[in-house]
């Protein structure tokens, strides 16, 4: 099948999302005349695929380096950071050059936020390789670490030149990774895209099988629905906050876990948390709420966290970046497709809404 090609828009320019098979070939085709030395921030099990992509820039008469970080959030600290601005400069780095991440949403964040802050910022070209990744992460120009006090806290907007989506890398995904990255997919659906949703209810199997023609209509909506609301709204100061639906409690569950749980499982609760805040205020019927209890069900997403852990997960959202003046603030739905934003609701509904999701 051919390469379908997704156009972001931004103030500068924009970049394309290029999604489809056997496409690490050709990144090296895609990197500027201009990039003659490119640092490539990889995450341990991608060593193999790393030193193919180094070999393949490296053909080009281009210097290739490969930078090894750890897995997952481990790999979105100041010291790892610090560890990869040493790379740069080593490498010698310069204002033409490149940096290049491969791997899923930890590794493409800390890439990007790596090339922003190096010499002001240097050209990222982008290279998920889980679901999440895909649809999500690496596309929008979003980057940052963390910090002991939450997550996301120190970043910049700094768009790739390209995000190569080659959907051959997801074969080695475990079950539950890929069904994490749906979660995005999902929330895709529930914003701006009602098919995403029809697509998983119709066949559940058929939209968890990275090989199927419905995984990747489902991929490719998920990135459109992403790419128009970049494109209007590059730096979050409008609508693209649509996007954060089920991610500020999703943002306070990965804390109180200690990263330890997938963002993907993370965000299907909190996605859950807000279909009953919404219901109590009157927005989503009931009927909805449960269309979402059911979808994320069928995807083998959780729906329910532990009870007895509110007074530390109010706590971490009220230190989420989301929040102003003090203030909470949640994205919402008035209907399926339809979004809207609850700012300082009444403790007595979160909590409700909060003990419609716990475990029993």
């Amino acid at each position: 099948m051919s390469t379908t090609v997704i156009p972001v828009t931004t103030p500068t320019g924009g970049y394309d999302v290029h999604v489809g098979r056997g496409l690490l070939a050709e990144v090296p085709a895609l990197l500027p005349e201009r990039a003659r030395r490119i640092v490539i921030i990889h995450q341990p099990s991608l060593r193999e695929v790393a030193e193919q992509l180094r070999a393949g820039v490296s053909e080009t008469g281009r210097q290739a380096f490969a930078a090894e970080v750890p897995d997952g959030e481990e790999a979105k600290t100041a010291q790892v950071a610090g560890f990869l601005w040493g790379v740069c400069g080593q490498a010698e780095i310069g204002r033409t050059d490149l940096v290049i991440g491969l791997g899923g949403g930890a590794a493409t964040d800390l890439a990007g936020f790596v090339a922003a802050s190096w010499l002001r910022g240097v050209d990222v070209l982008q290279v998920p390789t889980t679901v999440a990744a895909m649809v999500d992460a690496a596309v929008g120009g979003k980057t940052g670490i963390n910090t002991s006090e939450g997550k996301n806290l120190v970043g910049a907007f700094h768009p790739p030149i390209a995000v190569v989506a080659d959907l051959d890398v997801l074969g080695g995904l475990g079950a539950n990774d890929v069904a994490a990255g749906m979660a995005e997919v999902v929330k895709g659906g529930f914003i701006a895209d009602e098919r995403i949703l029809e697509i998983i209810e119709e066949d559940p199997a058929a939209a968890l099988d990275v090989t199927s023609g419905a995984f990747r209509e489902l991929v490719e909506r998920k990135i459109r629905v992403k790419a128009e609301v970049v494109s209007g709204d590059l730096t979050e100061q409008g609508n693209r906050e649509i996007l954060n639906y089920g991610h500020t409690l999703a943002h306070a569950i990965e804390r109180n876990e200690r990263y330890l749980w997938r963002h993907g499982a993370a965000v299907s609760v909190g996605m859950m948390f807000v279909a009953e805040l919404s219901h109590l205020f009157g927005k989503l019927s009931e009927e909805e709420v449960d269309r979402h209890r059911s979808i994320l069900t069928s995807l083998g997403l959780p729906t329910t966290y532990r009870d007895r852990q509110w007074p530390k997960l109010e706590d971490a959202m009220k230190r989420d970046k989301k929040t102003r003046a003090g203030l909470l603030r949640f994205v919402v739905l008035d209907r399926i497709g339809t979004v809207s934003r609850i700012e300082g609701p009444d403790p007595a509904l979160l909590l409700s809404a909060y003990a419609a999701i716990t475990e029993e």
